[in-house]
């Protein structure tokens, strides 16, 4: 495995429509080890294969919500509902935060690294990663869907009412 590099956003490539997956062998598994150490090292919940400089419709999520590392290959979404609205960043965009809407719950279909499909589900944060990660695949990113993009100061306080156990809004 290895750390590949975090592509930034004067990168153009983060701007284009990554292609699907159609082989599922050794070269597909190192890929996804290698993002999931390189998401790992930066302290990140999700990346897609774009971000590391790879046209591929492939990302990886985990939300620490106990269900681990989840791959997932060819993503789309199949449904959503609700609504939430809370921070977002980006590990491509390392120094911006936004408030963005997003579903509160989504179902995405997609296959793992065998090429099997599976129905994946997310609430809250989960939805939000797994939206925020499929965007990425046709280019867009989070600063394109944002309501209001947040200045150190209102980050910060958003942080600290976090920690206070205080949500309000931006």
């Amino acid at each position: 495995m290895a750390i590949r590099i975090i592509r930034t956003e004067e990168d153009p490539i983060l701007r284009k429509t990554s292609r699907p997956v159609t082989k599922f062998d050794e070269k597909l598994w190192t890929i996804l080890d290698d993002m999931r150490e390189t998401m790992k090292k930066a302290n990140g919940v999700g990346l897609a294969a774009v971000q590391v400089g790879l046209l591929r419709r492939a990302v990886i999520i985990d939300v620490d919500d106990g269900s681990g590392v989840i791959e997932l290959i060819n993503p789309e979404i199949v449904e959503y509902d609700g609504e939430q609205e809370g921070q977002e960043g980006c590990l491509s965009l390392p120094d911006k935060w936004a408030i963005v809407k997003r579903p509160n719950h989504v179902k995405v279909r997609a296959q793992n690294r065998n090429g099997a499909w599976r129905i994946v589900e997310g609430e809250g944060l989960k939805a939000r990663a797994l939206c925020h990660e499929i965007d990425h695949l046709d280019g867009h990113l989070f600063i394109d869907r944002m309501e209001k993009l947040l200045t150190q100061e209102e980050l910060r306080r958003l942080q600290n009412e976090r920690i206070n156990g205080k949500e309000e809004d931006a």
